[in-house]
């Protein structure tokens, strides 16, 4: 259960339900999840979340399924339960599989663990992987 009352789109304010409206036809569905509802408590955190939202998994040179995939990886390292599922259900709708979800959860699993294993052995970090593996002296795309 929620700590806050959820905002139904009946009980909203004008700006609410004006955010509400971008949401649902940005997302091309004709409900609002409990997450934005919650967040409306706050009119200025929800415009504000949305819009971050919105401009994040906007087409980009990420496919939009990639951005998807990526947001359950972060969701599934932070233990959100909410966001695990509703970026499931979103990447599910574009085309990801039983098999790639399963991938995605070894490749997510495999990351936590050696992450965990550098950072409590205090593994020092290769010369060759500094700044990424982009050398600063003969920078290359």
């Amino acid at each position: 259960m929620a700590t806050v009352q959820l905002v139904e789109y009946a009980q909203a304010s004008p700006a609410v339900r004006e955010i509400y409206d971008d949401i649902m036809a940005t997302r091309r569905i004709d409900w609002i999840n409990n997450f934005w509802k919650a967040l409306a408590v706050q009119p200025e955190l929800l415009r504000r979340t949305w819009l971050g939202v919105k401009t994040v998994m906007a087409p980009g040179a990420l496919d939009p399924l990639v951005k998807e995939m990526l947001y359950i990886a972060v969701s599934i390292t932070n233990a959100c339960q909410y966001c695990i599922n509703s970026h499931t259900a979103a990447a599910r709708k574009k085309g990801m599989t039983d098999e790639m979800l399963a991938e995605l959860m070894a490749v997510v699993g495999m990351a936590n663990q050696t992450n965990a294993l550098a950072s409590g052995l205090q593994v020092e970090l290769d010369q060759a992987f500094q700044a990424g593996g982009r050398n600063p002296l003969n920078p290359q795309p």
